[in-house]
């Protein structure tokens, strides 16, 4: 028998007790533990610096250091290389959490969010996977992606895919999951994992929700096409 997954360490960060509080008590009923709060954005880098948590739940508006800052310095740290960022907003199609996307975040949840969907969010994107909402995220990067004009600094270029890989990725911009992209393309999810994997590591990107972005900011995948 293998040994059941151990529960993804939290840290919340949000100017809001009452958030804050809330949050806490949907994730210990569930049994994940919360490791620690934060009430503005230094707070939340050094307590992600100090617990070294697995998931961070980071609100962008917040005194002192906003969220995006946050986020930046987390995933610029050495803690950052196992902790994915949660980014928690009021309004789905935000400029904030477009760029929050871009600099690495694994994804956002509305603060409405339900407790069954917060629970499952943060045991997603600890298992590495990044959470994507198509209908709303594929409307945020379609609203504030920059028209194509030439591949974004930072990122490898496109042209180190093969015509494969690039099939892959315009799903998977789409909002594809791996199940998904394997019927679409009759391939199993192990060999679609394996594309993924090589895609991210080629473009030098964190996760799909960066892989998305891309796309739409090289114009290999543009509004209307999906």
């Amino acid at each position: 028998m293998t040994e059941p997954a151990a529960a993804p360490r939290v840290v919340i960060a949000d100017d809001q007790t009452l958030v804050r509080g809330g949050f806490r008590m949907i994730l210990g009923a569930a049994g994940i533990p919360v490791v620690a709060e934060a009430a503005d954005g230094a707070q939340a880098v050094a307590e992600v610096l100090k617990h070294r948590p697995d998931v961070v739940l980071m609100d962008i508006r917040m005194p002192e250091m906003d969220g995006l800052e946050a986020t930046r310095r987390i995933l610029a740290s050495q803690a950052g290389a196992d902790c994915r960022i949660i980014i928690l907003t009021t309004f789905d199609l935000d400029q904030y959490v477009y760029t929050a996307l871009t600099i690495g975040a694994s994804g956002f949840l509305l603060k409405d969010v339900s407790p069954e969907q917060l629970v499952a969010a943060v045991r997603l994107v600890r298992e590495g996977d990044a959470l994507l909402a198509p209908s709303i995220t594929h409307r945020l990067i379609k609203q504030f992606a920059p028209r194509p004009a030439s591949q974004p600094a930072g990122h490898g270029d496109l042209s180190e895919l093969t015509p494969r890989e690039l099939e892959v990725l315009r799903l998977l911009a789409r909002g594809l999951s791996n199940a998904e992209l394997a019927a679409q393309l009759t391939l199993s999810e192990a060999t679609v994992k394996t594309h993924v994997a090589r895609i991210l590591s080629k473009l030098g990107l964190r996760d799909r929700v960066q892989a998305v972005v891309l796309a739409y900011e090289t114009g290999l995948t543009a509004p209307g096409q999906d």
